[in-house]
């Protein structure tokens, strides 16, 4: 049993932002019933695959954020199909859609009439821009991705080497970000609606949540009056906080604290260092020189040997790579390489666990993502079924 095993949801959403939503709700034990158009998701087909995407039923994309799903395909424009819908909605707990705004309504299937059939739905919408209801604006009906959230939002512009270009964040933080942030609304109007018995409309904009997600550049925009911009992998304000380059990779090291600065200047053997720096305002004035001295001295260490000598005495990490992340012992101590099927192939595929844990009932993947239009009998029963194959 799940935390969320008495709630169902309908699962409108497609790609990543809705779908991540959706799969956090389905590792807390939802029953999530994933609604998709006539030939699925558009994202089924996206690679990487095991081996041949003739065979197998999709790939790495579409597997890593619909685990654990139900699937049925309905066509909303069509009247027996949009039927079945509601059918669904007079039953369910939550909606859960991330299509421009107005797209439900041209179906008059809006927050408004889906509330005539489920006066205490809970019914959430992922967009780039929001949705009128919460705050109009004239950027909404504009389609947006991830990259565009991130190059609004001020991700990009901090993002990135100094001399460099702005730069996206390798993960799709608009989307993932966003789809965490429209969770947790859910989860909040659930709560509410135990409370008061309401249902309610939970709205999360991508450009939004990426204002939130650079909460730093704003403050100091609003505290100095300038701009903040990249700064590579340094902190505006701690130091050091930065990655320095070894002899076989690179490593990054934490040490803005008094007490930090004084253990890493012991290990370097650099104690002068301590003493002539001792505060973070002086630190920070001389950054440029000091990174020098550290960065002199990190060059002459392997990863190992760096770490080793830091560790419980100065925060300090390598960077690894996804295939070190594999061999990690702590990876798979918890819970964090999940095993799936994928239809189609020969062998299992891994995807990433959950990180919420929870002592009585644990997030975890419940099983791989489903084929498409794979429970209709299940979910519309055999009648359905049957009037599909006709």
């Amino acid at each position: 049993m799940g935390a969320l095993s008495n709630l169902r949801v309908l699962d409108l959403t497609q790609v990543l932002a809705g779908p991540y939503c959706t799969m956090l709700l389905a590792d807390m034990g939802a029953d999530v019933v994933k609604i998709e158009r006539p030939g699925g998701d558009m994202i089924r087909s996206n690679p990487p695959f095991v081996d041949d995407p003739e065979t197998e039923a999709y790939g790495g994309y579409f597997q890593s954020v619909n685990r654990g799903k139900k699937s049925i395909e309905l066509n909303l424009g069509d009247e027996d199909d949009r039927a079945d819908f509601l059918s669904l909605v007079e039953a369910a707990d939550i909606v859960v859609e991330n299509y421009r705004s107005g797209t439900m309504e041209k179906y008059d299937l809006g927050y408004e009439t889906l509330k005539e059939y489920n006066d205490d739905l809970i019914y959430s919408s992922i967009r780039g821009f929001g949705d009128p209801r919460t705050g109009e604006t004239e950027r909404q009906g504009q389609p947006s991705f991830d990259l565009i959230a991130q190059a609004l939002g001020g991700v990009m512009e901090t993002t990135g080497q100094p001399d460099g270009p702005p730069t996206k964040t390798g993960p799709g933080v608009g989307d993932l970000f966003t789809a965490t942030l429209n969770c947790i609304g859910i989860l909040a109007a659930v709560n509410h609606r135990e409370q008061t018995g309401e249902g309610q409309y939970v709205d999360t904009a991508m450009y939004d949540s990426m204002l939130s997600f650079t909460e730093r550049a704003v403050y100091q925009q609003s505290y100095t009056g300038e701009a903040p911009t990249r700064r590579g992998n340094s902190h505006p304000t701690l130091f050091p906080y930065n990655a320095f380059e070894t002899a076989d990779g690179y490593a990054v090291i934490a040490a803005f604290n008094n007490n930090h600065w004084a253990e890493l200047c012991d290990v370097m053997g650099r104690e002068d260092l301590a003493e002539e720096y001792p505060t973070t305002a002086e630190r920070l004035e001389h950054r440029a020189s000091l990174r020098d001295e550290i960065a002199d001295w990190t060059l002459a260490q392997t990863n190992e040997e760096l770490v080793s000598k830091l560790e419980g005495r100065v925060p300090a990490a390598k960077v690894q790579t996804t295939e070190e992340i594999f061999d990690d012992p702590h990876v798979h101590a918890r819970d964090m390489l999940v095993p799936v099927e994928q239809p189609g192939a020969d062998r299992d595929v891994e995807i990433a666990g959950n990180p919420i844990k929870m002592s009585e009932t644990e997030p975890r993947p419940r099983g791989r993502a489903p084929l498409l239009d794979e429970h209709r009998a299940e979910v519309l029963g055999e009648e359905a079924e049957r009037a599909a194959d006709d």
